[in-house]
């Protein structure tokens, strides 16, 4: 009896040492300059060198360093990652993605040191953007709540309005969708290249701090534009669609409406989106150059950015899918009027403020 409780007790001993011995003292950590994710995440390690002697941190920048960034990239695609996302984490043969912060990137990561298996992590895998879990949800609601915000956007949905008003006196629902649906498309393929030019500046620049600094100033400064122009229209300096260019965006609507046939008026309905969107670049830039700045540093895939540039574009022609639609309905002949004009850049305006704030003062919360 006693010499088999002898044998369990040092059966159980050399399994705790098997188990410890097993358990990794390395973290090797790849980043690179310019991410605010790498950046806190350094932070947490040098607590964890100080409060843990025996951890020892091995860092790789992927920048300088070809063969980490190649390496990197053959363990994310083992994992079924895109690609070298940053920072990630190689703790065993256990690859963990992206920073949150100590309490909940950091647990893990402790928690893969002292040999615990993790709890598996609830995502989906959606088409284009790539696997969501509780940790990259935050992106998701990010991209179409400042889609959605980009898409109130009184230079845009003037054009849009007197667009449709003029439209329901065709009397044709089926003329107007066909013109209508034309012009929406084209403005949104033109939006979408507007904001691939955005993101790919952002991701050759990087995401450094004085970049954030001096794009959170220009959102300020086009917020106090915005709201001047909800408060005192016509007075000083504006981000809306000039009066000068008014008359020209006039007679190529009313070539719409008159024109002989539909090819003809679909012709000149992607010249109006195209034209349009260049002139309202002024009034529309804000919001995107945020985003993408955001988007940029978060580290995705070539694929993954585009499904949330896309997701973006749904988002921000939400609205005016909504109000073409009514207006194919109720052939009503309704225009964005002065008063509504002006709630629409009092709400731009409050939403660039915010982010404005935010890349200013904390950036870490767009991330």
């Amino acid at each position: 009896m006693v010499g088999s409780l002898r044998v369990c007790v040092l059966a159980v001993a050399l399994a705790g040492s098997a188990w410890s011995a097993e358990a990794p003292s390395v973290v090797e950590v790849f980043s690179r300059p310019g991410c605010p994710h790498c950046a806190r995440a350094a932070v947490w390690l040098s607590e964890l060198e100080l409060r843990r002697p025996e951890v020892r941190v091995v860092r790789h920048d992927i920048v300088s360093d070809p063969l980490a960034a190649a390496r990197l990239d053959r363990l994310a695609r083992r994992d079924g990652h895109p690609g070298a996302l940053v920072p990630s984490f190689l703790v065993g043969e256990r690859l963990v993605v992206g920073f949150r912060d100590g309490a909940t990137t950091g647990r893990l990561i402790e928690g893969l040191l002292a040999g615990e298996a993790p709890a598996a992590a609830e995502e989906v895998v959606l088409p284009l953007i790539g696997r969501v879990s509780a940790g990259r949800s935050g992106l998701l609601v990010f991209t179409v709540a400042v889609g959605l915000a980009d898409g109130f956007n009184p230079c845009a949905m003037w054009v849009l309005l007197f667009l449709l008003s003029l439209l329901t006196h065709v009397h044709s629902r089926a003329r107007m969708i066909a013109v209508a649906g034309t012009f929406l498309a084209v403005s949104g393929a033109v939006y979408y290249l507007f904001m691939t030019a955005w993101l790919g500046a952002f991701l050759a620049l990087g995401s450094s701090r004085p970049l954030q600094t001096a794009l959170g100033l220009l959102a300020l400064a086009a917020a106090a534009v915005h709201l001047k122009d909800a408060w005192a229209p016509g007075a000083g300096p504006t981000l809306s669609i000039p009066e000068s260019a008014k008359p020209g965006i006039y007679a190529r609507v009313r070539e719409i409406v008159t024109a002989d046939n539909l090819p003809a008026a679909l012709a000149a309905a992607c010249a109006l989106a195209v034209g349009v969107n260049l002139v309202e670049m002024l009034c529309t830039a804000g919001l995107p150059a945020i985003y993408t700045q955001v988007l940029a540093s978060h580290g995705l895939g070539f694929w993954e950015r585009q499904g949330y540039l896309l997701l973006y574009i749904a988002a921000y022609m939400l609205d005016d899918g909504l109000m073409t639609a009514a207006a194919v309905v109720t052939l009503s002949t309704a225009r964005l009027q002065e008063r509504g004009g002006r709630i629409l850049q009092l709400v731009s305006g409050a939403v660039l403020a915010l982010l404005g704030l935010a890349l200013l003062f904390k950036p870490e919360w767009l991330s």
